[in-house]
């Protein structure tokens, strides 16, 4: 009986990684070049991101500063590199224009114009704002390899990089929603009555 548990919960963390299949590509998006922003309607025209953290800055939060300002499952998912159940998060089937930002920091990580639908029930984008928005590192967990992608201002684990995107990169970043906060993009103004004038 034991043994049946124990295969049974080992089947069951292995149907959740399977879903975010490791067929990982080695830094590839990296490609897009040191400073490259994602061209997209919500990279200019969200508001809120006023105070988001400088490209190339690191947080000074300690992991005592974390447990206090992270609820248990951000602290366990940001800081602990765990993962949330699929189909359950927040922004996995989130359609709303605007930049998903990093929930521990607040750093712009991804635009709206680059979200899929990746059927694995995570949120999934084809790049980062700005390459040098995130990070990553080799990940041996589970054994399979893997490359883990983190936010680059305060190291919060964020999800996987993996080559099996769409173009124009080939790339899927299968990040945790609850890595994740929103600010959606501020609405254009509708244009004068009767101008021929867009907005």
């Amino acid at each position: 009986m034991k043994t049946t548990l124990v295969l049974l919960a080992f089947l069951s963390v292995v149907l959740v990684l399977a879903a975010c299949r490791p067929g990982v590509a080695a830094d590839k998006h990296a490609e897009a070049g040191p400073g490259t922003a994602v061209p997209g309607p919500a990279a200019s025209t969200s508001s809120g991101l006023e105070d988001a953290p400088k490209v190339g800055t690191k947080s000074s939060l300690v992991d005592a500063d974390w447990k206090e300002k992270l609820s248990s499952d951000e602290y366990y998912v940001l800081r602990k590199q765990g993962t949330e159940r699929a189909f359950t998060g927040e922004f996995w089937d989130h359609k709303e224009a605007g930049i998903y930002t990093c929930a521990g920091c607040g750093s712009p990580l991804f635009d709206s114009a680059t979200k899929f639908k990746s059927g694995t029930g995570w949120p999934s984008f084809h790049q980062p704002v700005r390459a040098e928005r995130v990070g990553t590192h080799s990940d041996r967990t589970f054994m399979m390899v893997r490359t883990e992608v983190h936010c680059d201002h305060c190291g919060g684990h964020l999800g996987h990089i993996f080559d099996d995107g769409p173009p124009p990169t080939g790339l899927r970043y299968c990040i945790n929603s609850i890595s994740l906060d929103f600010v959606p993009a501020e609405p254009q103004p509708a244009a004068p009555e009767g101008s021929d004038v867009k907005p």
